[in-house]
C-alpha cells in the first residue's frame, strides 16, 4: 500500500488517489510513497519506491554481460583463459 504525505496544505482524496494511480501507470510498479507539496495551484510530486534491484555489467571478452549463465562452452572457456591485468 502506498503511503501519501501531504504538505503545504489539503488535498482532497480522489485527487490523492488520481496522484497515486498516475505514478503506478507512468513508472510501471507501486510506489512505497508519495510525498506531495501544495503550492498554491501547484503541487510538487516526489515517489519512493524503495529498493530498485541493480545487476553489475561487465564487459567480458568483447561483450557487455551480468552473469555468465548465457555463455556457451566455448565462450565460457573463452572467458576463463583471458589474462587479467592488474595495475
Amino acid at each position: 500500500m502506498c503511503e501519501v504525505r501531504v504538505t503545504g496544505g489539503v488535498l482532497p482524496q480522489d485527487e490523492i488517489d488520481q496522484y497515486v494511480k498516475r505514478a503506478r501507470e507512468k513508472f510501471h510498479r507501486e510506489p512505497k510513497g508519495i510525498d506531495i507539496r501544495v503550492d498554491g495551484d501547484f503541487v510538487e510530486l516526489k515517489y519512493d519506491f524503495g529498493h530498485v534491484p541493480f545487476d553489475r555489467i561487465r564487459r567480458i571478452t568483447g561483450y557487455l554481460v551480468g552473469t555468465l549463465d548465457r555463455f556457451n562452452d566455448a565462450k565460457r572457456s573463452e572467458e576463463s583463459d583471458r589474462v587479467k591485468h592488474g595495475i
